[in-house]
């Protein structure tokens, strides 16, 4: 006999949410229609009713990611999954920007870590590959040589270092992305585990329902299988190369501890992260007091300055797109000013470095992007690297 799975408390809040606003609501505003439209969508070739059942099936679907997630951060915090008492109940305490950050976390899986997102990080991740691997073409072992990524997101940046054989350690402070990488990581137990459906919320720009229900497997790769499989690479085991820390780039990582401790440092989609131009002045300082003398600081991505069009006052620490943590919010300051890329390879170089290479993508890719939606967005980054001379 066939036992459904039983369906946590989190993964019924997720799936609610969800159900009411893409599916539900269009259901009422089906029913709203006079009998002959009702009539016309609900039959051949339309078959409008039953799209949004197989709607629900990829939001279940989608739900169960979610939930397998939101379990790995429950036992990471030591929280309990059906609290018994009122002071540790973590339930309907989220906001709906942590709503909008979970879904987006969720469907950014598709890009990191499934085979149809390869050309996204193929564009994203692997001039910084590249770059690392030419800059240290003469080094046998690779794990003699430490890199750091700051806004490691999702992890597979990471990854992909580690088991080319560097000592790699990534830094994110968003405890979406945090929990989500930890459980791809760590908990998935092999490949092309997991359904996704990265599309499946968008009705709009629509060439088929085929191209909005379309399936992904995550991961694409077993994480732990390939980090076993890099194992004889260098004098180190993987395990011992691959780490990622938890706490704001520039508040962790600009203290003495951490001064000339890496030999190159890797950034991608990370710089127009910061709120204003202090915090930009923040990162670069931070990225110097890591490297060693000569080390290499590599970059890939754009300038989409996320706090441009916030009227209120810029945050001086934090990451966009996570919002800003508690700590950093209470920090108020004006001074939100976009740079252009020769603005900021200028204050790069006014700030200890030598910009050694430099160029923009001459082809344009999208971020989490339907490759088949009628609404095409793409960036043509800017990649460079620079040089630690002082």
């Amino acid at each position: 006999m066939f036992v459904k799975p039983r369906r946590t408390t989190g993964q019924k809040q997720v799936m609610n949410i969800a159900h009411f606003n893409v599916t539900h609501r269009r259901r009422q505003n089906f029913y709203a229609l006079p009998s002959a439209e009702r009539g016309l969508l609900s039959g051949p070739p339309f078959h409008f009713l039953a799209t949004l059942d197989k709607v629900d099936d990829a939001i279940d679907a989608n739900a169960e990611i979610a939930t397998r997630v939101l379990e790995s951060g429950l036992g990471s915090f030591g929280l309990e999954e059906e609290p018994h008492n009122d002071a540790a109940d973590w339930r309907g305490q989220a906001t709906g920007a942590d709503l909008d950050k979970a879904r987006s976390t969720i469907r950014q899986l598709y890009r990191d870590w499934s085979a149809e997102g390869a050309s996204e990080r193929e564009a994203s991740y692997a001039p910084v590959l590249q770059s690392l691997n030419s800059a240290f073409a003469d080094i046998s072992d690779k794990g003699e040589i430490k890199v750091l990524v700051p806004g490691a997101g999702l992890g597979r940046l990471v990854l992909d270092l580690c088991i080319q054989g560097y000592d790699v350690e990534g830094n994110e402070v968003s405890y979406h992305q945090l929990i989500a990488s930890s459980w791809i990581l760590n908990q998935t137990k092999e490949a092309e585990q997991y359904s996704l459906y990265p599309f499946a919320f968008d009705f709009s720009n629509v060439v088929s329902r085929a191209d909005q229900l379309k399936e992904v497997k995550i991961p694409d790769v077993h994480p732990a299988t390939v980090l076993a499989d890099s194992n004889n690479i260098g004098r180190k085991n993987a395990l011992d190369r691959m780490n990622i820390t938890a706490a704001d780039f520039s508040e962790l990582y600009r203290d003495t501890k951490h001064k000339a401790q890496y030999h190159a440092v890797a950034t991608v989609f990370f710089l127009d992260t910061a709120p204003n131009l202090i915090s930009l002045t923040r990162y670069i300082q931070t990225v110097h007091n890591c490297l060693i003398p000569g080390g290499l600081w590599c970059n890939n991505g754009p300038l989409l300055w996320h706090w441009a069009d916030d009227r209120s006052p810029a945050k001086v620490e934090g990451k966009v797109g996570d919002r800003l943590n508690d700590k950093a919010a209470d920090t108020i300051e004006y001074g939100r000013i976009e740079l252009s890329v020769e603005e900021v390879l200028l204050l790069v170089e006014s700030m200890g470095f030598e910009v050694v290479d430099k160029g923009i993508q001459d082809e344009g890719f999208g971020y989490v992007q339907n490759t088949n939606s009628m609404l095409q967005s793409s960036y043509k980054t800017s990649h460079w690297i620079a040089r630690k001379v002082k």
